[in-house]
């Protein structure tokens, strides 16, 4: 079996011949408002591969770089996402369980195949929350490179708190001075605040002019909340004590981040299924389009509409949705509940939505390392 670890590839003989599902998004490239399907950017240097393993789900983007205006970006050429949940029933065992590990192992088959068939150069496979939680977490990791040839790597939180920033940062307002930028996923959530960069406050916010000044990561996602309070049916009381509860734990963070400097400007921004899912309802979809959703700008109105809408619908109704469909539909108030929270410590007129994040952030610093831009 091929090992597949965080450097190069040591390809299959036959890897060419393996069988290959194209992603509905292959052909696009990550600029920084969104993904351009023209394909009239030029791909630069080899190929990368990111893979995210967390609680929920399981993704993988495989790009080349291009240079889009002369910006540095990348072109998808591949991706693939599951709903996994590696994480379910962990906060009650403190262990992945068999199913959910099965579920994993099917998934990451089909991003090793993928890998392989196109040839990727360089890729970074990591692991978040349900692994650096569960007391089987490693052994876990060790099957899966033993077995399947993917050598994961278990990222604590601060590294997975600065991908999310290092994937989304692109989408901040030039004009802030800086903006909160937040991760819900499903065992953790991790909040970022931004800010230009002291020595170029003159400059537009962006990737370039952009830097981590504090940083949680909260130990609540969507699946851990959705098994303490439940999911299916969600009263306004029992939505109103999950926000308390994430409220005590944002409590810490929100203090620290009392003394920085904000401005008129100031917003959040937001990456995640939870906000994804809300853009998808405003927008009034009747199935999920990243293209629309991507870059979004929501106002404080539309999100405690779109989030009443939420709470009123029944669970079937939810699932009859084509934004949120049978695997999401017990975890999306959840998600609500972490976002209102948020939105309660770190008030804000506007909010962007972010379709985009841990995975992009791991392209941009491989790219970045290799200095593929550099050689154009």
């Amino acid at each position: 079996m091929a090992q597949l670890g965080g450097g190069y590839v040591n390809r299959l003989p036959n890897a060419a011949n393996l069988a290959l599902a194209t992603a509905p998004n292959a052909g696009t490239s990550c600029s920084s408002l969104s993904y351009d399907r023209a394909n009239t950017c030029a791909a630069l240097g080899p190929t990368y591969g990111a893979l995210d393993l967390g609680t929920n789900n399981c993704r993988l983007l495989i790009a080349r770089p291009v240079l889009q205006q002369g910006q540095r970006s990348f072109r998808i050429i591949d991706a693939f996402s599951r709903i996994v949940r590696l994480g379910e029933g962990l906060t009650s065992s403190g262990a992945l369980s068999e199913a959910a590990m099965d579920r994993a192992f099917s998934a990451l088959e089909v991003c090793r195949d993928k890998l392989l068939a196109r040839n990727v150069h360089r890729f970074r496979l990591v692991a978040t929350e349900a692994c650096r939680a569960a007391s089987n977490g490693p052994a876990f990791i060790e099957t899966v490179r033993r077995e399947i040839g993917l050598d994961l790597e278990i990222v604590d939180r601060r590294t997975e708190a600065h991908l999310a920033a290092a994937g989304c940062c692109e989408l901040a307002d030039e004009d802030a001075q800086a903006i909160v930028l937040f991760d819900i996923g499903g065992g953790s959530s991790e909040l970022v605040w931004l800010s230009r960069s002291r020595h170029r406050r003159s400059e537009p916010m962006g990737a370039s002019n952009s830097c981590v000044n504090l940083w949680t990561s909260l130990p609540l996602g969507v699946v851990s909340l959705c098994e303490k309070f439940g999911g299916v049916h969600v009263t306004p009381d029992v939505f109103e004590e999950m926000i308390g509860h994430v409220g005590r734990h944002l409590r810490p963070f929100a203090k620290r981040a009392g003394a920085e400097q904000r401005c008129g400007n100031f917003h959040l921004l937001g990456t995640s299924g939870t906000v994804t899912t809300l853009a998808g309802l405003h927008l009034g979809l009747q199935r999920y389009d990243r293209r629309q959703v991507d870059g979004l700008w929501m106002q404080q109105s539309e999100i405690d509409e779109v989030t009443r809408r939420l709470l009123n619908m029944s669970y079937e109704e939810r699932i009859a949705h084509g934004c949120i469909g049978s695997e999401r539909a017990d975890l999306v108030l959840a998600g609500c509940a972490i976002f209102e929270a948020i939105r309660r410590a770190f008030p804000a007129q506007r909010v962007r939505v972010a379709d985009r994040g841990l995975r992009e952030g791991l392209l941009m610093q491989m790219m970045s390392a290799d200095r593929v831009w550099s050689a154009a």
